[in-house]
């Protein structure tokens, strides 16, 4: 296992959410808790620091939280990904997106463990560049992106060792295709609140133990 020192985590929170009203998606309330809260908890035991790429917010003042800003404001995901990099008080960052509440403590820890410039789930639907853990030596080739105007995230930085973690290791921490679900509309936040509702979230946290 690689030392945690070596991780910091950063949750992009730069989206309008103009789907959901302009809220903040992390203070959406899931099976009695906010989004913002089962991410941390699942983060805590696994990296040192934890801080928020966006906008500066009570829910994160509450939280104790360190925002930064977009370096690059207007370039989307990718942006997020390289404020976060560029940043971060670690060598290795684990991004995380503010809307996905059901990203697993154990996954987590088997993101951290692989010794890479990038660890990447690919799911079925492919790459989840919002999950993923990236080295500070990514930032040159995510800039050079950017400013050519390339602002597809799901593309991994060139030059870098890559892992991937694919569909059969990620079914083992998501058997019921969970994992990676996000809440951008009011139907994804009624379908995250039905999961919740139904679904011990740290069964296969036990698993993993």
């Amino acid at each position: 296992m690689l030392h945690t020192s070596t991780l910091a985590a950063a949750i992009l929170a730069g989206g309008r959410a103009t789907r959901l009203g302009g809220l903040n998606k992390g203070t959406l309330a899931l099976g009695g808790s906010h989004i913002i809260d089962r991410q941390l908890d699942a983060l805590r035991e696994t990296v040192s620091h934890i801080f928020v790429v966006g906008s500066e917010s009570e829910a994160w003042s509450a939280r104790r939280l360190t925002v930064v800003a977009d370096e690059l404001p207007g370039r989307g995901a990718l942006g997020g990904i390289y404020t976060a990099i560029v940043r971060s008080p670690c060598e290795r960052t684990l991004v995380l997106a503010c809307d996905m509440p059901f990203v697993s403590a154990a996954f987590v820890r088997r993101l951290a463990d692989e010794d890479a410039d990038v660890v990447m789930p690919r799911s079925h639907r492919g790459y989840e560049p919002l999950c993923a853990v990236y080295s500070r030596v990514c930032a040159p080739d995510i800039r050079a992106r950017i400013d050519r105007g390339e602002l597809q995230a799901s593309t991994p930085p060139a030059g870098v060792r890559v892992v991937e973690i694919g569909p059969d290791i990620i079914a083992e921490y998501d058997p019921d295709e969970s994992l990676f679900m996000n809440v951008n509309t009011p139907h994804d936040y009624e379908r995250a609140r039905s999961r919740s509702a139904t679904a011990d979230p740290i069964t296969t946290d036990r698993a993993h133990r």
